[in-house]
């Protein structure tokens, strides 16, 4: 692995490493992409200045901490988030994207997740990580389970997505199951 001299948090096979203003091209090709974009609530089209805008009015003002996703071969494959951090009730919520087809299946958004929460607990001293996956992603919600997220509700019609209404999927990551 390079050096880095921001903050890195390792995994077995990836490590995180703070994003930065010079990963705003990536992020927005990623989070573009089909097949991305089609498994978020937000499905927007990214631009340039929409991420400089999330960089400016979320990260740098401490209610968004986001981190790029890297293999050990220090090659970028997603980002991973916290948002809304609020310190009064000692929660956020988690996101993430994995933006390389070949990085999808690999394992490496559940250690990112692990990695997250992990840091949410003992860094933010957070007490709850929520997140939002719709319905049918299957695949999301499995490696958010094996992460250690819990399904806390299931919300009909909650989301009006490409001419119909989607269901979504409220889960749960609490500080004391870290603990176990």
């Amino acid at each position: 692995m390079s050096e880095q001299k921001d903050m890195v948090l390792q995994g077995r096979d990836i490590y995180l490493r703070e994003m930065t203003d010079e990963d705003t091209e990536l992020i927005v090709e990623w989070r573009n992409k089909e097949f991305v974009r089609r498994n978020f609530i937000y499905q927007a089209l990214f631009t340039p200045q929409s991420h400089r805008n999330w960089i400016e009015n979320m990260v740098k003002t401490g209610k968004v901490v986001q981190f790029i996703i890297c293999t050990k071969e220090d090659k970028p494959v997603g980002s991973v988030y916290l948002r809304d951090i609020n310190q009064v009730h000692r929660k956020a919520e988690y996101g993430i994207f994995i933006g390389e087809e070949d990085a999808l299946g690999r394992g490496y958004g559940t250690q990112a997740a692990k990695l997250m929460t992990s840091y949410a607990f003992e860094k933010l001293k957070l007490h709850k990580v929520i997140l939002r996956v719709l319905a049918g992603n299957d695949r999301a919600k499995k490696s958010y389970e094996k992460a250690g997220f819990v399904q806390e509700a299931y919300l009909k019609d909650e989301v009006y997505l490409e001419n119909e209404f989607r269901d979504v999927i409220l889960m749960a990551c609490f500080e004391k199951a870290k603990e176990e």
